[in-house]
């Protein structure tokens, strides 16, 4: 046992408050002693010592280490990166990676596993501890031969005929974050989940089996992994570019930004191997920095991320601007928009919302004549249903999540999430993937821009043929999870007759399959529901606005009625 400079009599029978909890500080220590005697790795073993030596004045600091462990959210485990089974290190992986290869052991499932890995802190280290926990029970380990983007993993499990991939990356989430997510090769994901995240049950599955493996200095570590040569990176790359028409037009001038992730070398190929050149990018963002120095939040969707962008494709006369988040699953688009002022500087350009995107690339996939099934989610705007309607196509909504998205059908042919998702091509990469998105909504202004258009044009022929669908969320990001599950509770206590003026004609929860409430009036729709990734609760607005005398009109109509709903939603919550 590892001994630790703390007397005894320091910290017996003392209580500390954790999150509203008294917790016993010696009965807390005793736990990370033990965790300290069967971490692997030292420079974690050191953090948790200094920790212990600091009581009883770390006490909720230590407390929330040990709050409990780290559980599968949206398709895998998400957390800072720290010592302490709340956390992400070496450790957690080692536990998670075991119990995946023991379920797939259960499950009877023969076959590699793919390793991919962002440039986060820790994500080299922790995809190389888990590819030798792989390899330690026996498998082949195949890891990515760099950092490179989820969506070349999501298409690597299914291009190596892999059983299972793994992703070492925390997404857009803040910087001291990282992450875990797992996929489904063929063997178990079937047809529409090959190449997928995981659903349940195999996500509690996978769950039981790591609380199960017992102490890590038993888990078996086996030889480095096999590295997958970059002909991986070419072959999504073959892919990818295959997803515009080769004859389309290219004349159009793009502005890019990674955002500090490990979008840009893909994405930069994919725009020159199309055929759209080499956009102008920010020098400051373009290599990847787990501290991302430039931006408040790495998330595209934030206020202020994509300031930098923006501003040089002001500079630089483009016609677009095109952010992909840190692990490049994630597009966002910004455009000039003459009402907002000059082009020529970024008060003149307009961050479109992901449901703008979303129906732009689902109008033109159509256009072109695609069939199939278009999908989206609960959260999502309601204008995709009335498009596919229109147009007689199969139409699918789904929980919130890639996951269930690319298994809306056997047909699927596109899905999109609000939250800046797009799958424009599943048979190539059955997630979400920014890359893939960015190609096609160049080449959709490519193609306007040669009919003296732009994507404000086709959002605006959109709104007049269907009527404005105008969407908005607001998020409460929270210390206390305790604070989410109360405002849920105090919202389905609630008989809501009303929002934003109009009679509620819909009152639906979702409970058990999801913690999700939704309200509904004539015109309008409020989703309510917990963050999967991030502690926040969030609130999806969406009302709908003829377009009957002029869409300026609308569009003033509109903003009022989601102001509104916002009102009536908050007061409801008490948030």
């Amino acid at each position: 046992m590892i001994t630790v400079s703390l007397p005894h009599n320091a910290v017996a029978g003392r209580l500390c408050q954790h999150d509203g909890v008294e917790v016993d500080i010696e009965a807390l220590r005793q736990r990370a002693l033990a965790w300290l005697d069967d971490d692997p790795d030292p420079a974690t073993r050191a953090e948790l010592r200094a920790v212990l030596d600091g009581l009883p004045g770390t006490a909720s600091e230590l407390a929330d280490r040990f709050a409990g462990p780290l559980t599968f959210g949206t398709a895998g485990l998400r957390g800072p990166v720290r010592a302490g089974p709340n956390g992400m290190n070496l450790a957690v992986v080692r536990g998670a990676t075991a119990g995946l290869v023991a379920w797939l052991a259960d499950q009877g499932a023969d076959g590699p596993v793919v390793i991919g890995y962002d440039a986060r802190h820790g994500s080299a280290a922790f995809a190389a501890e888990a590819a030798r926990v792989v390899t330690g029970a026996g498998r082949r380990a195949l890891l990515l031969p760099r950092p490179l983007p989820t969506p070349v993993l999501a298409y690597a499990v299914r291009a190596l005929e892999a059983v299972a991939g793994v992703m070492v990356t925390a997404s857009h989430n803040p910087p001291a974050d990282n992450g875990y997510k797992v996929y489904l090769g063929a063997r178990l994901g079937g047809d529409t989940g090959a190449g997928a995240q995981i659903v349940p049950p195999a996500d509690r599955q996978i769950e039981a089996a790591i609380r199960a493996v017992g102490a890590l200095r038993t888990v078996p570590l086996g030889p480095p992994p096999e590295v997958v040569d970059e002909s991986i990176v070419e072959s999504y790359l073959d892919g990818a570019v295959a997803v515009v028409d080769p004859d389309g037009p290219r004349d159009i001038r793009l502005a890019y930004t990674p955002l500090h992730g490990v979008g840009a070398a893909t994405a930069l190929a994919a725009f020159e191997r199309a055929g759209f050149g080499m956009p102008v990018t920010v020098a400051s963002q373009l290599e990847p920095d787990p501290d991302f120095p430039t931006v408040a939040f790495p998330n595209p969707e934030e206020p202020g991320a994509m300031d930098a962008v923006i501003a040089a494709a002001a500079e630089s006369g483009a016609d677009l601007a095109i952010a992909n988040d840190p692990d490049a699953d994630r597009c966002a688009v910004a455009v000039p928009d003459p009402r907002r002022g000059d082009p020529a500087t970024p008060t003149g350009w307009r961050l479109l919302r992901g449901d703008e995107v979303g129906v732009l690339l689902a109008d033109h996939l159509m256009r072109r004549g695609r069939t199939g099934r278009y999908t989206t989610t609960i959260v999502s705007s309601s204008l995709l249903r009335a498009m596919c309607a229109d147009r007689g196509l199969p139409y699918g909504e789904t929980l919130t999540g890639f996951k269930w998205i690319v298994r809306a059908g056997d047909d699927l042919t596109f899905g999109y999430e609000e939250a800046l998702g797009y799958c424009v091509a599943p048979w190539h990469v059955r997630d979400k993937d920014g890359i893939t998105a960015a190609l096609t909504v160049a080449e959709l202004a490519a193609e306007l821009a040669r009919d003296g258009q732009t994507l404000l044009d086709r959002l605006a022929e959109l709104a007049t043929r269907y009527g404005l669908y105008a969407t908005d969320q607001a998020s409460v990001r929270v210390a206390d999870l305790s604070v989410i599950s109360q405002a849920m509770a105090r919202l389905r206590a609630t008989s809501v007759s009303t929002l934003g003026g109009h009679p509620v004609t819909e009152t639906r929860d979702l409970l058990p399959e999801a913690d999700v409430v939704i309200l509904r009036t004539e015109h309008s729709r409020v989703v309510v529901r917990p963050s999967g990734t991030e502690p926040k609760l969030k609130v999806y607005l969406e009302v709908v606005e003829p377009v009957t005398d002029s869409l300026p009109a609308a569009e003033t109509a509109a903003r009022a009625g989601l102001e509104a709903l916002r009102a009536d939603i908050s007061t409801i919550l008490g948030v």
